[in-house]
């Protein structure tokens, strides 16, 4: 059937719309990775001010506080939290320089066993050059640079303070929010409040059970499995598989490997596929696509920090797109819903 004069306009259009989109995009990535060092700390502020928001408003409302105080108070807390987490990476870091050497040793030998059995049958892999390899291996270099990345986050925090502190100075508890900032507002601060108290409840509970059976640096494993769990899907994966080199090289027997992987291994199931489904609800209303792909970009964009807040950077993105008529479609397919939930034919469907 021939297409419509009408139906051609809005196709041209819509393609006009989306290629400004594009453009957009490309345009607004450059900006975001060349402002880097000033947006990093800004955004993590905004996320720590949601969560700290609700403290401040208590002091000014049941406490009956002045202002002043309540944002003294409140940056004092947030401090003392990005200063103990600081302390307890700083101790954990020293304290794993210094037994690099013999963690060395101890994963030559482990290989040493290995490569036995390999050569019992007769298999030959270069077992030799990987074993002057390991020998030689820089640990502490590795784990210096992995601890630096993490350090890292709390370096700028003294940044991240000073936007907190402008942040809680500016709020305006008695505005009442409407259209599209109320929906933003809502949604975020929902996620992100509920987030930090699952991730938080997840960290306590892997960093006791390494604790438990000993391993080391279970405190540090507990933190990583506090802030990796910001990382939808991939987060618990790589909290699970992070104490692996550890427990291979501290533990002789194989069963307390397992266990020390099966155990939180089963608490992050647990409450990734059970609990907070059921705690978040609806959620942000993105597809595991969309935060996969959020996940790859902002990722590129900011690193670590990028992939910790990529979803909630989406969502928002989403939210805003759903207001208008010509990037409604777009909002739909960040949502996973290839139609229009009005029934009404999506300009990204051809009309015949």
């Amino acid at each position: 059937m021939p297409v419509m004069p009408r139906n051609l306009t809005e196709e041209r259009s819509w393609l006009m719309t989306a290629s400004l989109m594009v453009l957009a995009a490309v345009a607004g990535a450059f900006a975001l990775a060349y402002t880097r060092p000033v947006m990093v700390p800004f955004v993590l502020a905004v996320f720590v001010f949601y969560l700290v928001s609700p403290i401040a408003g208590f002091l000014e409302g049941r406490a009956r506080l002045p202002r002043w105080a309540s944002v003294v108070i409140t940056f004092l807390l947030v401090a003392a939290f990005l200063g103990l987490l600081g302390l307890l990476i700083a101790t954990s870091a020293r304290g794993l320089l210094d037994s690099a050497p013999i963690y060395r040793e101890k994963l030559v030998n482990l290989a040493q066993r290995i490569f036995a059995l390999l050569d019992r049958y007769n298999i030959n892999l270069g077992q030799e050059n990987f074993l002057e390899s390991l020998r030689q291996l820089p640990v502490g270099r590795i784990v210096g640079g992995a601890v630096g990345t993490v350090f890292g986050l709390v370096t700028n925090g003294f940044l991240v303070l000073i936007f907190v502190i402008f942040l809680l100075i500016g709020r305006r508890p008695d505005a009442v929010k409407t259209g599209l900032y109320k929906e933003m507002d809502e949604k975020i601060r929902s996620f992100i409040v509920m987030k930090f108290i699952i991730s938080a409840v997840t960290g306590t509970l892997v960093g006791s059970i390494l604790a438990l059976f000993g391993l080391e640096l279970a405190l540090v494993f507990g933190v990583l499995a506090f802030l990796l769990n910001f990382i939808p899907s991939v987060g618990s994966v790589i909290a699970t598989l992070l104490p692996i080199p550890v427990a291979l090289v501290q533990f002789d027997s194989l069963w307390f490997v397992v266990i020390v992987i099966a155990l939180p291994g089963a608490v992050q199931v647990i409450i990734g596929n059970a609990i907070e489904p059921k705690v978040m609800g609806e959620g942000l209303d993105l597809s595991p696509i969309t935060i996969l792909l959020a996940l790859v970009f902002w990722g590129l964009l900011w690193g670590v920090v990028g992939m910790l807040l990529a979803t909630p950077i989406t969502a928002v993105a989403r939210i805003v797109l759903a207001r208008f008529e010509m990037t409604r479609p777009i909002a739909e397919l960040m949502a996973g819903r290839f139609t229009r939930s009005t029934g009404a034919a999506s300009p990204l469907v051809s009309r015949g």
